[in-house]
């Protein structure tokens, strides 16, 4: 099994980090304030949201750009036309926050996932929030969303393969495994199966419990995504012992039942 190569991903922004002050209750609390805001939008409370938008806010999503007085009228419309209909499922999850102590930016990833003639099609998209403490308060300034590109998709499962591998979750290996993949043991060189793998991963006495990522590339050529990177990885090894290794490893993702699964991983032990 390949857990000793696992990748936490956090990842790949597109904006440059602040100066980080945050300690963990802010981080906490400025999620906690997104998530609010997320669900005043999905009702449409037009007094929640204006405490929300700062009084000079641009948004820009899907190539347009709007002030806040557009912004609220637009969530407040879709709300109402949204009631008493099916709405799709929305998640957001893989934040990452950087702050000082009267600037914010936010990034998450969101999972819509909608259900159309008994079939379940999900979209995957990018936030991007800038915020600032305005008489005392977290005010959104500025805001910018986008689809994710193949790639980034599946550095987003490489993070999902980490938090699976942790949890202990073997069914995220059953429905990410592709039936024909193959891993290469990153300390024997041994050769091993989907069967063997999840065998391994059943019976495992080894238990990690931390994981760093540097260096982590996704390169697509058609149907197939290419990821590298070097993996930091520490726990305990079924004598109890910690552990605590590097792996520099190679993926291989290929998309089939509209899905990118994993067909071949490979991994080196770094001194």
């Amino acid at each position: 099994m390949r857990h000793v190569t696992i990748i936490s991903c956090l990842m790949f922004l597109l904006v440059a980090p602040l100066i980080a002050d945050c300690s963990m209750a802010d981080k906490k609390a400025l999620e906690d304030f997104d998530r609010a805001w997320g669900d005043s939008a999905t009702k449409g409370d037009r007094a929640a949201l204006e405490q929300v938008y700062a009084s000079d806010y641009m948004g820009m999503t899907a190539g347009n750009t709007l002030n806040r007085a557009e912004t609220i009228d637009n969530q407040v419309r879709d709300a109402e036309k949204a009631r008493g209909n099916p709405q799709p499922l929305v998640t957001h999850d893989y934040y990452v926050i950087q702050c000082t102590s009267n600037s914010a930016t936010i990034t998450h990833r969101n999972v819509t996932t909608s259900n159309q003639d008994g079939h379940s099609d999900t979209s995957y998209s990018r936030s991007v929030h800038f915020l600032e403490k305005r008489n005392g308060k977290w005010q959104v300034v500025s805001n910018a969303g986008h689809p994710l590109g193949e790639g980034a998709q599946v550095m987003y499962l490489e993070h999902e393969w980490n938090d699976a591998d942790i949890k202990g979750d073997a069914s995220w290996f059953e429905k990410n495994f592709a039936s024909d993949m193959t891993n290469i043991s990153s300390r024997t060189g041994k050769i091993t199966d989907k069967m063997e793998e999840m065998a391994d991963f059943k019976s495992r006495k080894d238990v990690m419990t931390w994981a760093e990522l540097s260096d982590l590339n996704a390169r697509k050529e058609g149907d197939t995504v290419i990821t590298t990177g070097i993996n930091h990885v520490k726990g305990k090894d079924g004598a109890g012992k910690a552990f605590d290794r590097r792996v520099a490893f190679t993926d291989v993702w290929v998309k089939r039942d509209g899905r990118w699964q994993v067909l071949a991983t490979q991994g080196t032990d770094v001194k």
